[in-house]
């Protein structure tokens, strides 16, 4: 969980420091959002290469390493003279970086028994939650205050912790079932898996075109500063610490498919509520809070699905899940960025908003299936 806290403060930390780097480096806001795109398309390529290259290696080294290649790509950045440097060095950190997620949920499965999988797995998830909760407020505040090399050293730091207590914690030997390039062919043939990867793409996409381009957004629709888009960082993140919990005790109960529903219906009712609230603080507010309690809990359960769908094949299909993952953020970063640079801040959100439905859609039609477990 504590590594999820370090990935996402590593793929997310552009987010709260836009408008720095921009200045800084002598881009646009824009550009400064591209080091989350294209950072993202690195990730959803590596995630399940990746899987598929270290399925042998044992996890408390591979869990560790990967948090090790974050600390010296980020003690790096701090020291970066240009643009084009913080590019590569982020691009050739997050190579790395892809590996964690996937792996970490496949690792906890190893480690827990069945039916504790779902809440173990949302447990594990619920970093991603606290690196917006408490992360990017303190990547903004860090920037505000100091710059943007000083809060990159400072991730730097809380990597270098996080990958110690990794190998002082985890127990030696664990190892996933062997992968071969069959299992993601045995994948591609499962419409159930496959419709389930595209709620997440969908999902996904929605969550990102506002959330990467919230604090520049907040500032055009509603004249606030960095101040109120931290506090707004800090209420997603929170919501979404509060949505990760409840949605470990509701799974239990409802089950994955059924929990699922309800924090993807908080995402598109949170999305929908920025869209149609823009300009106005207060109803912006009341989406991020719904937003908040949606998108790390949606997300754990998509996860907890796949496991249940194919218990076999967990890691690849949740490293797949991750990839797609990342390309819905590079999707949702990319058209958010198009509209903003071309003056659309209305318009994002609305689009933001019909992506988030569109995955309720795709959701409503697997509804009735059956779990397919590959052969």
């Amino acid at each position: 969980m504590l590594g999820n806290i370090a990935i996402g403060l590593s793929v997310l930390a552009p987010a709260g420091m836009l408008s720095a780097l921009s200045n800084d480096l002598g881009v646009g806001v824009h550009d400064a959002g591209l080091l989350v795109t294209y950072g993202a398309f690195v990730l959803c390529v590596s995630s399940p290469l990746g899987a598929w290259v270290t399925t042998r290696v044992d996890r408390r080294a591979l869990l560790a390493g990967t948090i090790g290649v974050l600390v010296i790509g980020e003690f790096a950045t701090a020291f970066a003279p240009n643009y084009g440097t913080v590019l590569v060095l982020r691009l050739v950190m997050l190579v790395a970086a892809a590996l964690y997620t996937p792996q970490a949920a496949a690792t906890v499965a190893l480690i827990v028994p069945e039916k504790e999988r779902p809440g173990a797995m949302s447990f594990v998830f619920l970093g991603w939650s606290l690196a917006v909760a408490g992360g990017l407020p303190f990547i903004t505040f860090m920037t505000t205050q100091f710059g943007w090399r000083v809060a990159f050293a400072a991730l730097g730091c809380v990597s270098l912790a996080t990958a110690v207590l990794l190998l002082l914690a985890l127990p030696r030997g664990l190892q996933g079932r062997p992968l071969s390039l069959a299992s993601f062919g045995t994948i591609a043939r499962s419409a159930t898996i496959t419709l389930i990867l595209l709620i997440t793409l969908l999902t996904m996409s929605g969550q990102f075109t506002v959330a990467i381009y919230l604090a520049p957004l907040l500032e055009k629709l509603t004249g606030e500063g960095p101040a109120t888009a931290g506090l707004l960082f800090g209420l997603m993140g929170t919501m979404g610490v509060v949505g990760n919990v409840a949605a470990t005790r509701i799974v239990a109960q409802q089950g994955a498919q059924r929990t699922f529903a309800l924090f993807a219906g908080l995402v598109a009712a949170g999305l929908t509520l920025w869209a149609v609230g823009g300009g106005h603080l207060a109803v912006m507010t009341l989406g991020v809070t719904f937003l908040g309690l949606g998108f790390a809990a949606a997300n754990s359960m998509q996860q907890a699905r796949l496991a249940e769908a194919a218990p076999d094949l967990a890691s690849a299909s949740i490293a797949l899940n991750t990839s797609l993952l990342y390309v819905g953020q590079a999707v949702g970063s990319g058209v958010g960025g198009f509209l903003y640079a071309h003056g659309r801040y209305h318009a994002v959100g609305y689009v933001a908003a019909f992506f988030a439905i569109a995955a309720l859609g795709v959701l409503a039609l697997t509804w009735r299936k059956r779990t397919i477990r590959p052969t």
